[in-house]
């Protein structure tokens, strides 16, 4: 585990995507992880940070809540982030969610916006 943890702060991005990736699923639960996935919301690589914010909805819907609200609100957002917000559900992410439900060339994007703007509307997380 020390050394996935380690690969999130690698100089390599994709090095740091994967393990944040692999960290963000792993069961476990212990203050070392969620620094790691903290750190790794805070990185200066969009799909790293979306990564990190799966695995802090995980495991802390409310800590996820602001930081799931800050990406949602930018300019790009990844399936990570969709699912983030579909762990998160809760109603404050409904009108930011609704940006991202407008039709785009990416059918696969736009249902998994949708289905986390259902999750909000129902404010019922999806299961992890």
């Amino acid at each position: 585990m020390q050394q996935l943890i380690a690969m999130t702060r690698d100089d390599d991005v994709s090095n740091r995507d994967w393990a944040t990736m692999l960290l963000a699923l792993e069961e476990a639960d212990t203050p070392e992880i969620r620094e790691a996935l903290l750190s790794a919301a805070n990185d200066e690589n969009d799909v790293v940070r979306a990564e990190a914010l799966v695995g802090i909805a995980r495991r802390d819907r409310e800590l996820a809540l602001p930081l799931v609200l800050t990406a949602l609100s930018g300019e790009w957002a990844g399936m990570p982030i969709f699912e983030a917000a579909a762990l998160v559900a809760v109603p404050a992410l409904v009108e930011v969610l609704k940006t991202w439900t407008e039709r785009s060339d990416d059918e696969w994007l736009d249902q998994l916006a949708c289905d986390a703007l259902a999750a909000c509307e129902k404010s019922q997380p999806t299961p992890n």
